[in-house]
């Protein structure tokens, strides 16, 4: 058993699998769902991935442009590229656009951040005394 746990102490995480990678879809998430989790993202690993292909490259330029906008985050490192698809209707590859952003903390995130909290803290307590 102890071998087992140490083996799998030693598992090095590749790069197709990262912690703080998001891979967002156009279809099944709000886009408010990808802005809370990258702010989440970003308390735990000071900063976070976003990555997409195709038609979800908008909701993740616009899901980093409202932490930025907010003064949450601050760009890193935004990389393009093509990548092969295999469509099964089609039988051939299909080229699909992707892009990665990486996204990480402002100076002042954790200060915003925790103002944000004591707001919604505030608010809470104000509709329950209101009910």
């Amino acid at each position: 058993m102890e071998a087992i746990t140490e083996g799998v102490n030693n598992i090095n995480i590749t790069d197709s699998y990262k912690k703080n990678r998001i891979q967002v879809s156009n279809t099944k998430k709000p886009l408010f769902f990808y802005v809370n989790l990258s702010k989440r993202y970003m308390q735990q690993h000071n900063e976070v991935e976003l990555s997409a292909l195709g038609m979800a490259i908008a909701t993740v330029v616009t899901v980093a442009e409202i932490l930025k906008n907010n003064g949450l985050a601050v760009e890193k490192k935004i990389t393009t590229s093509t990548v092969d698809i295999k469509d099964d209707s089609r039988g051939r590859p299909v080229q699909k656009a992707k892009i990665e952003i990486v996204l990480g903390k402002t100076a002042n995130f954790d200060e915003l951040m925790a103002a944000a909290a004591a707001e919604d803290g505030e608010n809470g307590n104000a509709e329950e005394q209101n009910a």
